[in-house]
């Protein structure tokens, strides 16, 4: 009820531009479990929607790649940041198209950085979205948060990698998944997208609370 219109602004850009065969779907490990970069490679992720099956072909591609990403479905079980965006996907493609998921509970800047790396090698010839999950700031005004991100964001816009990396860890940003943001960024510098910011908001625009939101952002990434 607080990021879905946001989220819903990347969907609505995302529908303009076709149907893709496969989505690598990147968030943070929350709860802590399994490995501490992991994907699945096979079986199927359920909605009420219906089933979502895994690209297995492209998983073992990406891991080909990257020696970094453990096969792991225990990290994935319990984890919500990847799994809120296949309502949105398959409200567009219904359940013709695969995900292969990478939780990261490792969010170091090297380790995120070799995994864009990675996905620009492995999708060089794949019809294939890449979509990264994370909040913003959290539990903050909504003044500092506001400020805090558009900081963070410009990186994001800039396709800076390493200074988005930094600027979160400088100023103690609290966004949930930077190390999958970051990756996003590299795997989008590689392949020459430009990258245009679609909506910023915070939980107090829901609430009418701004001493303490969480800040929500939507970006496009488009070669």
């Amino acid at each position: 009820m607080y990021s879905g219109h946001v989220a819903a602004s990347a969907y609505y850009e995302l529908a303009k531009d076709g149907k893709p065969d496969t989505v690598v779907l990147m968030g943070p490990n929350h709860t802590g479990y399994g490995s501490a970069l992991s994907m699945m490679r096979q079986g199927a992720w359920q909605t009420p929607l219906g089933n979502v099956e895994i690209d297995t072909a492209l998983a073992d591609q990406i891991r080909q790649e990257t020696n970094l990403i453990d096969v792991d479905e225990f990290a994935h079980r319990y984890e919500h940041s990847i799994e809120v965006q296949l309502p949105f996907l398959q409200f567009l493609y219904g359940v013709s198209f695969k995900i292969v998921p990478i939780c990261f509970l490792m969010q170091d800047y090297d380790s995120a950085f070799e995994v864009g790396s990675a996905l620009e090698e492995a999708l060089d010839t794949v019809n294939a979205v890449v979509i990264a999950s994370s909040d913003m700031t959290h539990y903050e005004t909504a003044k500092n948060a506001a400020e805090k991100d558009q900081a963070a964001l410009k990186a994001v816009i800039d396709l800076d990698a390493k200074q988005f990396y930094e600027t979160v860890e400088t100023r103690n940003i609290t966004a949930c998944g930077y190390a999958p943001i970051t990756a996003l960024i590299t795997y989008a510098k590689g392949i020459c997208a430009k990258a245009k910011l679609l909506n910023y908001r915070n939980s107090g625009d829901i609430t009418g609370d701004h001493s303490s939101v969480v800040g929500y952002a939507a970006v496009s990434f488009k070669k």
